[in-house]
């Protein structure tokens, strides 16, 4: 990255003002074809419009309770880099007290967060927070299945210093992922994460995104590494 912007002539001020993240080091022969993000596509349609059509009373029920048991919105939005690096807000039921919003846009969230709500910590654990996300999906900015998205700050650092980092943004993000299932989420390796979001990308299909779908439901939703 800081090379492309020594060719462009850009001072980092200006490189960080725009809105794309230019895509290095990419890995040939992991970018699906047009058929298969069609038929990708058509799935997350359907999938999360389901999702979010069977899921409206749960839906309202917490937005109703984190508006009763803490002051601030509903809904936390943050931007994240997706597809080819843009950069799109993502979606989340607020889970944490209000506060700055640049420390939140470089902070993870750690075990035992003193940030959290009482709701909050519960909507985490359970991944509840993420519904929201659907609405992404079907704005089409993620899809159901996908590397998860990670905070701008956090891209600039890891494609420094991973090699073939920036190869998970030739899909979609997802809500849920390969890496996600087998246990890499909150504090793990982000090298382990990679090397399982590029398995994701080579063996891609409706039939595994289905797998890890059920793989989510049955032990992905509550996991130990969800806070």
């Amino acid at each position: 990255m800081n090379g492309l912007r020594e060719k462009a002539n850009l001072p980092w001020a200006v490189w960080s003002a725009v809105r794309t993240v230019f895509m290095v080091g990419l890995a040939a022969g992991l970018k699906p074809t047009a058929a298969e993000a069609v038929c990708k596509r058509i799935f997350d349609l359907v999938f999360s419009s389901l999702v979010l059509l069977l899921a409206l009373p749960l839906i309202v029920a917490i937005a109703i309770a984190i508006k009763l048991t803490s002051v601030g919105p509903i809904f936390f939005a943050q931007e994240r880099v997706g597809l080819k690096g843009q950069i799109f807000k993502m979606y989340k039921f607020r889970t944490m007290r209000m506060g700055n919003l640049q420390e939140a846009d470089a902070t993870r969230a750690v075990r035992d967060d003193p940030r959290r709500t009482n709701l909050g910590a519960f909507l985490r654990r359970t991944s509840l927070d993420e519904l929201p996300q659907f609405y992404n999906v079907l704005r089409g900015d993620m899809s159901v299945v996908g590397p998860r998205p990670e905070m701008l700050f956090f891209v600039r650092k890891f494609s420094t210093e991973l090699a073939r980092y920036n190869s998970r943004h030739y899909v979609k993000a997802g809500i849920t992922g390969w890496a996600q299932v087998n246990g890499l989420r909150g504090d793990t390796s982000i090298t382990e994460r990679v090397q399982y979001d590029l398995y994701y990308l080579r063996h891609w299909s409706i039939a595994f995104d289905l797998q890890i779908i059920l793989l989510t439901v049955f032990k992905g939703l509550v996991n130990k590494n969800a806070y």
